[in-house]
């Protein structure tokens, strides 16, 4: 049976042709090869009609007219030829050119998302009209990707929007509003949903009568008209900021930038042909492939789940109540509000709770266009925030989640107290970071109503939510709780119990690995330098600083009684609280934040309090530290599989960037050590042996290296 068709062609009047995009398979339009070849079909049937006035392009689906080219059909042809990858993108551009030389106006009617190549496509054409949402975006996310738009999107953005505009939209990877694209001139209008292929109509024959279009034709194919002074000055400006967004780790978005500038003094044709073979020096590349894995690690995350039967299905979660105002705790709420969802909140301090209220309200009417919170926003949230000290009234929603001191004993207190308040089909949660969830769950009466929802922090900031599940954890409660963490616009990764669940407990051993390389002698700035050029936002000395001292003190013992053989007892931590030095907090830490309360500046003192504990200066390399500090790490990852705390690689990548940060361009710590080659991977461990368990190749690693696997068994 032949595959149903994807784009569907009508007549709305007797000279006016309209495409509509609609894939039944699939919940946004993509553009595959069988689509192009679908649209040259229609083209070429449409180029022979006689009489016709214009051709609009539409999308079946509202709320998105075309998100972009089909990812899979790139993974296929990473090890392709540089012939065959510009020849791929001169086939897409010539097809998508025809728009603007055909005997007729086109217009493409874009109601929603219109992204990468389906941005490509309706900037061929004459016009652009919106649908009027706040929602609607325009954009070229592939430098997200590690590419740039490779189907004469940058030349046709370049001539349309002026080239400063472009270099913006192109190498940022932002998209924009329907609103600014108009002002840009990358649309003409915006509309009623409801008028928008009338208006599209419309357009067509104002545009017949007054040959606008063929002007813009002809003007749009020309050099750009900008003297080199401009050009020069727009080198330095976007590749200043470039190389500050990027630190040198994404090679996209200065080679686009680079083409964009040459191709500025080319006619579109020949910019066209730069921007091909532009596109083939970046397809296929390592930061190409990992950028393209993470992108399908979220996609996978977005139609999970989280439990393994398709007929779970979640409740509802109307109202949620928070126990403890601290900082997750705000964190918490706010995003909540965010998404409409009333919350109560108590702590056990009054004080507490009137400051924590006041800082949730801040953060949730937060406005980044003004950089304060909008005053409107505030009163519509505060309507939605109830402070209380009454159980009962906590008791009332339909998730509960502790946030507070990470104390073992008090948490289950709290637990204890609450549950037999709650209704039936309310779901309680704990927001620890390392507490074993079924240890929490001890003496309650419905474990299987209990679970981890762990986020991070900052909670505005941070995508992950660790969904952690009990012994008794029912499949129910852990549908509840992704269905829920997805509504308020975070990524849940569904993780087994466990000392640490995931993220934590592979963060630990290379927090601790940092402090032991100082212990051997390796300088502060060093280890920090190693890491960050690694790709991590912050070194680990600092990411200490931020957690505070002390929390990373209580909740590494917690690692330490759960792994003793290979969780090193460091002074260097205890020494410093000693001291008072308890991170940002105190104004000091392994760093001074005396006069940098952010990134903090290097402090003689510590020098003086932890040489005496030094136990053999050495000098290390940036490979030596590296390794020292991203090995553990992977070696935790693997004992994590083998003990099934996840099931599956993807979980661990993605946890691990959207948790901590791990750079997007390795593609995951998992995907960077296919990258790397696990033989190598064990070579790098060889010299390391002496410093015992940490440092041993787990049974996992063996076995894959010995049989040629790979944690990734077919690429991206």
């Amino acid at each position: 049976m032949p595959s149903p068709s994807i784009i569907q062609l009508t007549m709305p009047a007797a000279d006016i042709a309209l495409l509509t995009f609609n894939d039944p398979h699939k919940g946004a339009n993509v553009l595959s090869s069988a689509v192009l070849a679908e649209l040259e079909a229609h083209l070429n049937r449409l180029e022979k009609e006689p009489g016709l006035a214009g051709l609009v392009i539409r999308s079946g689906k509202p709320g998105s007219f075309i998100v972009g080219a089909d990812l899979r059909e790139f993974v296929v042809s990473f090890n392709a030829p540089r012939e065959q990858i510009v020849a791929m993108c001169h086939r897409a551009r010539q097809l998508f050119q025809r728009l603007c030389t055909l005997p007729f106006v086109t217009v493409a009617a874009i109601d929603g998302l219109c992204l990468g190549g389906g941005a490509e496509l309706a900037l061929w054409c004459d016009h652009r009209l919106f649908a009027d949402d706040p929602k609607a975006q325009l954009g070229f996310p592939e430098i997200k990707l590690g590419l740039y738009p490779g189907w004469g999107g940058t030349v046709r953005s370049s001539r349309i929007a002026g080239l400063a505009n472009a270099v913006e939209i192109v190498t940022g990877g932002e998209s924009i509003d329907a609103r600014t694209a108009v002002l840009m001139g990358l649309a003409t209008d915006l509309v009623p949903r409801d008028r928008l292929e009338h208006a599209a109509i419309e357009l067509i024959r104002s545009q017949q009568q007054s040959g606008q279009y063929l002007d813009n034709r002809q003007r749009w194919s020309q050099p750009l008209a900008i003297t080199d002074t401009e050009l020069t000055f727009l080198a330095a400006t976007a590749g200043a900021m470039i190389q500050q967004q990027t630190k040198g780790h994404y090679p996209a978005p200065p080679v686009a930038l680079e083409m964009m500038l040459e191709a500025a003094g080319l006619d579109a044709e020949a910019a066209c042909e730069k921007e091909a073979e532009g596109m083939a020096d970046l397809f296929g590349t390592p930061v190409n492939q990992a950028l393209i894995n993470v992108f399908f690690l979220g996609d996978r995350n977005k139609r999970s789940t989280g439990v393994a039967k398709p007929d779970v299905q979640p409740r509802p979660i109307k109202s949620i109540s928070v126990i403890g105002a601290g900082i997750m705790g705000q964190g918490i709420a706010a995003a909540n509000l965010k998404r409409n969802i009333p919350v109560s909140i108590t702590d056990a301090a009054p004080n507490a709770l009137h400051a924590g209220i006041e800082k949730i309200l801040e953060e949730a009417a937060y406005d980044k266009k003004t950089r304060r919170p909008d005053p409107q926003r505030a009163v519509h949230y505060a309507s939605l925030l109830e402070g209380t000290t009454s159980d009962e009234e906590l008791a009332a929603a339909d998730l509960v989640i502790e946030a507070v001191v990470e104390i073992p004993d008090v948490k289950r207190r709290i637990l204890a107290r609450l549950e037999p308040k709650l209704r039936s089909t309310a779901v309680l949660g704990s927001n620890t970071s390392t507490i074993p969830i079924t240890k929490l769950a001890e003496g309650l009466a419905h474990p299987d109503r209990f679970c981890g929802i762990h986020f991070f922090n900052p909670v505005r900031k941070m995508p992950l939510v660790e969904v952690i599940r009990g012994k008794q954890t029912s499949d129910e409660t852990i549908a509840t709780v992704v269905a829920y963490a997805k509504s308020i616009g975070k990524s849940p990764v569904v993780v087994n119990d466990g000392p640490g669940f995931l993220v934590n407990r592979l963060l630990f051993p290379y927090l601790a690995e940092a402090v032991e390389l100082l212990l051997d002698g390796a300088e502060p700035a060093a280890v920090e330098r190693a890491a960050r050029q690694f790709g991590m936002p912050m070194g680990p000395l600092l990411l200490y600083d931020v957690v505070g001292l002390d929390t990373a003190y209580y909740a590494g013992r917690v690692m330490y009684e759960a792994f003793p053989d290979r969780v090193a007892a460091s002074p260097v931590v205890g020494v410093l609280i000693k001291a008072g030095r308890l991170g940002q907090k105190s104004g000091a830490g392994f760093f001074s934040y005396a006069r940098d309360k952010e990134h903090g500046e290097p402090d003689p003192e510590l020098a003086r309090l932890i040489d005496p504990i030094v136990r053999r200066p050495q000098k290390f390399t940036q490979e030596q530290l590296t390794a020292r500090l991203f090995l553990p790490m992977l070696l935790e990852a693997t004992r994590a599989l083998e003990e099934g705390i996840v099931q599956d690689p993807r979980d661990v990548d993605l946890g691990l960037i959207y948790g901590l940060g791990f750079p997007p361009f390795k593609g995951g710590l998992l995907f960077w050590a296919d990258t790397m080659g696990l033989d190598r991977i064990l070579k790098m461990l060889e010299p390391l042996a002496d410093l015992g368990p940490r440092m041993q190749p787990t049974p996992l690693l063996l076995e894959m290296a010995h049989s040629g696997r790979r944690f990734y068994r077919s690429g991206p």
